[in-house]
């Protein structure tokens, strides 16, 4: 598997899920930009670890306006042209229907920024771009919870997750023309510090796990790479569960 023809950048890569992306696409031959959010000390220990194989860090607040056209163009003047995007960055925060209007609205708006309208906003700057390039690469981050669903106190993430797997689905019937592949992966729970730590939500959560245990960051990695490697372009549009078959379709 080979990704030495890859400009990818990847969102929220500093930490968890997007630095094991990152090393992993890296360890292939690709050239990765790190995007992060504030902590430039987390974003350099990860560039360390990828070596040569870095073409940069740019700090962006993805919950901002006009953040996800800004990550773009800083990204190609920085190592562009850019061939591939992993949209991978996001939040999740309790807006509990049956809590106060301030924590859901609130709730709302910041998590359809992060989660829905920056990936939106790259993808339409990408598109663009591979328009006239002739093609490129795009991943989407979303989750279970795009298709089952979420827990009654978090319905926004499970929207702006469900958001972005139609709009994946979208770009894959709708730029094939112009040469993009587009790939969306719905992990379950992943073994990062997003995490549950209380033991009886951890035990609960591993409970309805047939395989018995979290994905881990670098099967998520491993599967991007692959994906980015395009030895198998015809998968574009398709969605990819990795959540240990706790939800299967």
């Amino acid at each position: 598997m080979k990704c030495e023809h890859i400009n990818v950048l990847i969102t929220g890569g500093s930490r968890g899920t997007g630095a094991a992306i990152a090393k992993k696409c890296a360890e292939y031959g690709a050239r990765v930009i790190v995007h992060y959010n504030s902590n430039r000390t987390e974003a350099e220990a990860v560039a360390a670890r990828i070596g040569n194989n870095c073409a940069g860090l740019i700090a962006e607040d993805l919950s901002q306006p006009g953040a996800g056209a800004r990550l773009w163009a800083q990204a190609n003047e920085l190592a562009g042209p850019l061939n591939a995007l992993v949209n991978n960055a996001g939040i999740d925060l309790v807006t509990d229907p049956h809590g106060d209007d301030a924590q859901w609205a609130e709730g709302w708006a910041k998590i359809m920024a992060v989660n829905l309208q920056a990936p939106a906003d790259l993808c339409r700057a990408a598109l663009v771009d591979y328009r006239a390039a002739g093609g490129g690469r795009i991943v989407n981050i979303c989750s279970r919870a795009s298709i089952r669903g979420d827990a009654i106190d978090h319905p926004a993430y499970a929207a702006s997750k469900g958001a972005l797997l139609a709009l994946n689905k979208t770009i894959a019937r709708g730029a094939a023309d112009d040469g993009v592949l587009a790939y969306a992966l719905a992990p379950g729970w992943i073994n990062t510090e997003m995490a549950p730590t209380d033991p009886d939500v951890l035990r609960a959560a591993k409970a309805e796990i047939p395989l018995g245990d979290f994905a881990q960051v670098e099967e998520i990695g491993a599967l991007v790479a692959f994906l980015l490697s395009d030895l198998c372009p015809s998968a574009t549009g398709a969605t990819f569960d990795i959540n240990g078959a706790s939800h299967v379709r």
